[in-house]
């Protein structure tokens, strides 16, 4: 998160008139007399001006603030290389933002510069995020360290989180079965839908979580972070409560009416739900991992299939089952 802001922060970079002093062939700005006469016209030097002009340069200060913050992290994230290539890529993108402020002097921001920066005007939100980063920094709260993040405010979707799981779950899955995956996250696989009269329209359009678009079958997956399949799972379907139900009535509903959405041969409509560990490795014990559904669909064939997906295992591990199902599939159909 720390990084995330500082690397917007860079690209927003406030650029701004600092007078600066330097010796030129021709005069800019103010001719410095005194240093002229005294220094350069003593030594015969007539073609060396001494200047004082603006010139537009990026705000040295920040700069210098940035490069303190990013060689910290720097230091702090080499000492963490042991825990996996994620390291790696951070620290190979802080040494690339490095680059782009390496031309300021590192400056180490105490509460009172960074008071003083912040009341500068014409500052935006991603200003604010970023110095707020530099700050957590400076205090030691926001370093790449194991016990270093207290005090840092997280705010996670679950829903968003479960969703981004089975999509690196269905990722393997495809690279295992062949095919495409397309992803609703990036609106790859939105179907519009065209009202009449348009005034009359109370959904614009529909919208898979993911596609998995393969020569022999078309499997259209919805991600549902609730506790179906752990209730499903510990107790018989008439002691659940009828609101549950309901729910994961709507549920089926919502995934068979996407099926409906592509013209292929075979069609597979995937609800998965998070579960534990433990209940996963029970419903593996029992065979009912992937529980399957014929639908009666004339001219094509249509299934409806039950997941259960543990967020603590292996993304090889939770993937296995479904992987061994569309084979078995396939081998059928073959």
């Amino acid at each position: 998160m720390v990084i995330e802001r500082i690397e917007l922060l860079v690209r927003q970079l406030v650029r701004r008139f600092e007078l600066s002093d330097d010796t030129l062939s021709a005069p800019k700005g103010t001719i410095l007399w005194l240093p002229y006469i005294c220094q350069q016209l003593a030594r015969g030097n007539l073609h060396h001006v001494p200047c004082r002009f603006p010139d537009l340069r990026d705000d040295r200060v920040l700069k210098g603030m940035i490069r303190w913050t990013l060689e910290t992290q720097a230091r702090s994230l080499s000492s963490q290389l042991e825990h996996g290539g994620f390291i790696h890529q951070l620290l190979e993108r802080v040494h690339g933002l490095l680059l782009r402020v390496w031309d300021a002097a590192p400056v180490r921001p105490s509460e009172g510069l960074t008071r003083a920066v912040a009341r500068l005007p014409l500052r935006s939100k991603v200003f604010h995020q970023g110095l707020e980063a530099i700050e957590w920094t400076a205090e030691e709260r926001g370093l790449a360290g194991l016990c270093e993040l207290e005090g840092i405010p997280w705010v996670m979707d679950m829903d968003q989180f479960f969703e981004a799981w089975v999509e690196y779950v269905l990722e393997y899955v495809t690279r295992q079965t062949g095919g495409v995956l397309h992803r609703g996250r990036t609106r790859q696989t939105l179907v519009p839908l065209h009202w009449e009269p348009p005034a009359a329209a109370t959904q614009l359009s529909l919208l898979p979580d993911f596609v998995l678009e393969a020569g022999d079958f078309t499997l259209i997956a919805d991600a549902k972070y609730k506790r179906h399949l752990e209730e499903f799972a510990s107790h018989e379907r008439w002691d659940i409560a009828e609101d549950t139900r309901e729910r994961h009535r709507a549920d089926i509903l919502q995934v068979l009416a996407y099926s409906g959405l592509f013209a292929a041969p075979t069609t597979l409509a995937l609800l998965i739900y998070p579960c534990t560990i433990e209940t996963w490795q029970s419903l593996q014990r029992r065979k009912r991992l992937i529980q399957k559904a014929i639908i009666p669909v004339a001219g094509r064939s249509c299934e409806l299939w039950l997941s259960a997906m543990p967020m603590a295992a292996k993304a090889d591990e939770a993937a296995e089952p479904l992987v061994q199902a569309l084979r078995e599939r396939r081998l059928a159909s073959a």
